[in-house]
């Protein structure tokens, strides 16, 4: 929800997005106003019809058989222009639909890390099915549907005072109060829908979060508690849901009684002008169904109302997203030439909003081909190292140079491409472990793949397993072990084959013999490169040229430990 004082959202963020579906939705209009303009007829048929069962004759046609037959002709073309209007709704809204997610996923991937750091993972999973679907169908479904509901409307009540002007102004006075019980009940829908979105995305996230954590939830018996929370999360949506749909049950039955009392008192007016000789029987029954198509679309703006309300929360909701500027590409700045792996930090000064400094006037100078292993206490900023150059982040002072160019002066796909990470919180896809290893370079062969497996020390489990590199590994590699897992992404990251690799304490999760062998392995594959090593183990220590400590937002050589 936007903070007080923000301006108000810009909906005309989301026209773009229609603007594409103008022919179609145009060719919608048109239908609606074919079959509304058929619709007004009927009730005129209706009146010479029982004019001509009165009579015996009518002006227009001699017998009402062929009343009748035009009739059904107009229902059933009626019929056909629905049709075409609710299949090219449908399409539309589904294309719409399509579209928008697809360009709200791409939004949410180009926005820096930070942003998605502040969100749990079911606000965005909200944003990305529920708040877009309500959008889709409000422009297809809603906005679209209110030109014939209008229309209807405007053309029923100048039918109405085209054959009895009393009756017909005596209608147009009553529609004033259909206008005050759609807005009084209809002001309190808007911020209990912004409210069920919310509790919508909490309920989310804690659902998806709590089967991540399965494991923990298990190993400490606290499904009991779990189960209860969620239980209690849950209430509180039902209870939202249950007053938000009170509330839209209450508008609807209101509307119908206010119009079923209004079409009575037509009816009573109407009687009264017979008695009188003022108005014919097949005037009105013309008129009582004129109003009957009066009420449908004041009836219906009672659901629109709210619909509206949802759409608008909806539409606040994704333009303040589109709205959030994304991580800075530079696309239009030069490419970084490929990179020799020289890397200097220099005055570094960085902190996280509202936080302490964790670097202060950072300075290191890495030669290219340099194995640089770099220690310090938890929390010294160690990982934050790897982030800056990455630019997942970028420092409030200082600059970092890469071969002497300055990272913020190039584009981010050539800076990224060129350096490999591996962190020791790993994350794979739910895939197969060929697809996991490969995702280091799409265009790797199999024996580029096996042969970046085996310098990570992966390709012996690998191939002990059943389906081998075909073998999926569930959702974050719930199959494989810590040291597995973290192997394949080292795999990964030797595959894509960087002039500067970071390993953030990738041996973290390696038995002692497992690391022994990777440090064997690595000797001749990363003399190739520069590497930075982020690690505490003795026998990863052992692959560094030069150890450097980090401490209280500085770099302490060796020799000036304390």
């Amino acid at each position: 929800m936007t903070a007080p004082g923000t301006p108000p959202p810009d909906f005309r963020t989301l026209v773009t997005y229609v603007t594409p579906y103008r022919t179609t939705l145009l060719a919608a209009c048109i239908l609606m106003l074919g079959e509304v303009a058929l619709s007004l007829a009927s009730p005129w048929l209706a009146g010479q019809l029982t004019s001509t069962i009165l009579n015996g004759k009518t002006t227009l046609w001699q017998d009402y058989e062929t009343i009748m037959l035009l009739w059904v002709g107009l229902l059933a073309l009626q019929a056909i222009l629905r049709f075409g209007n609710n299949y090219l709704l449908s399409s539309t809204g589904a294309r719409m639909l399509s579209q928008l997610s697809t360009r709200l996923y791409d939004h949410l991937q180009a926005l820096p890390l930070s942003y998605h750091q502040q969100l749990r993972r079911g606000d965005t999973l909200s944003l990305l099915t529920r708040d877009t679907g309500i959008l889709s169908q409000f422009v297809t479904g809603t906005l679209v549907s209110l030109l014939p509901l209008i229309l209807t409307f405007c053309g029923a009540l100048v039918m109405m005072l085209h054959i009895n002007l009393q009756i017909g102004l005596l209608a147009a006075l009553l529609t004033p109060l259909f206008v005050f019980a759609i807005k009084l009940l209809g002001r309190k829908i808007r911020p209990l829908s912004s409210q069920l979105s919310k509790e919508y995305a909490a309920t989310l996230a804690q659902a998806e979060e709590n089967l991540i954590m399965l494991p923990i939830i298990k190993a400490f018996t606290r499904e009991p508690g779990e189960s209860s929370s969620y239980q209690s999360q849950h209430q509180n949506l039902l209870q939202l849901t249950t007053h938000y749909l009170r509330l839209q049950s209450m508008l609807a039955p209101c509307i119908h009684f206010l119009a079923g009392s209004g079409i009575i008192l037509l009816l009573w007016f109407s009687t009264q002008q017979l008695t009188k000789g003022l108005i014919s029987p097949a005037d009105i029954i013309s008129l009582l169904l004129y109003g009957l198509l009066l009420t449908r679309p004041i009836s219906n703006l009672a659901s629109v109302y709210g619909q509206i309300q949802s759409a608008q929360g909806a539409g606040e909701r994704l333009i303040e997203v589109f709205a959030t500027a994304p991580e800075p590409g530079e696309e239009n700045n030069p490419n970084l030439p490929p990179a020799k792996g020289g890397i200097q930090f220099n005055n570094i000064h960085f902190h996280h909003p509202g936080h302490k400094d964790i670097l202060k006037g950072l300075q290191l100078t890495i030669s290219p081909g340099e194995t640089v292993a770099i220690t310090g206490v938890n929390g010294a900023g160690k990982s934050t190292l790897a982030h800056l150059i990455m630019r997942f982040a970028d420092p409030q002072r200082g600059e970092i140079l890469i071969d002497g160019t300055d990272i913020r002066k190039v584009s981010l796909s050539s800076l990224r491409s060129q350096i490999g990470l591996v962190s020791q919180h790993v994350l794979l896809f739910n895939s197969s472990i060929m697809e996991n290893i490969r995702y280091g370079n799409i265009y790797a062969d199999e024996d580029a793949i096996t042969a970046a497996a085996k310098a990570a020390h992966a390709l012996e489990f690998i191939t002990q397993l059943p389906n081998g590199f075909n073998t999926r590994i569930g959702d974050q590699g719930v199959q494989l072990s810590g040291g597995q897992k973290q192997r394949i992404a080292l795999a990964r990251a030797l595959l894509k084959d960087p002039p500067i690799l970071i390993l953030d304490e990738a041996t973290a999760m390696f038995d002692p013999e497992g690391e022994k062998c990777f440090v064997e392995q690595c000797h001749n594959l990363l003399h190739q490169r520069t590497v930075i090593l982020i690690t505490h183990r003795p026998a990863s220590l052992a692959l560094a040229d030069r150890i450097v400590h980090l401490e209280d937002g500085r770099i302490v050589e060796p020799e000036a430990l304390s």
